[in-house]
């Protein structure tokens, strides 16, 4: 297979599942927080299976210098700071009494940031292998789902009407197009980088994973829903473990 048409057909559809935000024109909210949060615990196994059982074994492979493990540290705190700033600047807006459109305008930029660094990962992941690039789009895609879903509900409550944003919500994820495309035309460069850039993806997986997903369900009570959570999270990590076998 093509490493560039692959690539470009993963981002098409992960950029497609911007659209599942659409899903809330037909369902009741309470009914989608319930769908949302097994969606979490599957997203956060996916983000996590893929960071320790395929991305690093991969890198591992390569003769890396000890600093450059530094490069998880930086991608988990490039995360953190890219999320609290989003937070400071809403708390802001809230104390200052504007109204929440500019909360909708950042969220959109943040996202288009984030969905073109997904691309450039991705062009990476596939550039070393194809399998490699097709768990990391599975990872990706299925992080994409709840994300986006919350998104399109930033948006509503910014004041967008369903329509626009779904559209700005499509627009902000052509981002990863444009990120896999970008990788691949400057590849002579991304080839030098290829394992700093995995690293790098290793990080910014685990901060998603373990500080944004996790706490969404491990705090739940109801033990029926516990049971069920834990078990698509160990389900989740158990398939992205199964996938290791597969070549």
């Amino acid at each position: 297979m093509n490493p560039f048409l692959v690539t470009l057909a993963s981002t098409f559809l992960i950029t497609l599942l911007s659209l599942s935000g659409s899903i809330l024109l037909f369902f009741k909210d309470h009914f989608i927080q319930k769908i949302s949060l097994f969606l979490v615990a599957l997203a956060a196994a996916a983000l996590l299976g893929t960071a320790f059982l395929h991305i690093l074994p991969e890198v591992l492979k390569e003769e890396l210098p000890e600093q450059a493990f530094l490069i998880p540290l930086i991608g988990f705190v490039a995360f953190y700071i890219g999320e609290k700033l989003l937070h400071l600047h809403h708390a802001t807006e809230e104390q200052k009494e504007h109204a929440p459109k500019e909360l909708g305008i950042l969220s959109l930029s943040g996202d288009f940031i984030h969905n073109f660094v997904d691309g450039v990962i991705l062009a990476a992941a596939f550039l070393v292998d194809i399998k490699l690039g097709l768990v990391t789009t599975a990872a990706v895609a299925l992080h994409e789902i709840p994300q986006e879903i919350a998104e399109f509900g930033v948006l509503l409550y910014a004041g967008f009407s369903k329509a626009r944003a779904l559209a700005l919500n499509f627009l902000s994820a052509t981002a990863i197009i444009v990120g896999g495309i970008g990788g691949f035309l400057a590849q002579d460069i991304l080839l030098s980088f290829i394992p700093y850039v995995l690293l790098f993806a290793v990080g910014s997986f685990l901060y998603l994973g373990a500080t944004d997903f996790v706490p969404e369900f491990k705090n739940e009570r109801a033990p029926g829903k516990i049971f069920g959570l834990s078990f698509v999270f160990f389900a989740g990590l158990a398939f992205m473990w199964f996938l290791t076998f597969v070549e």
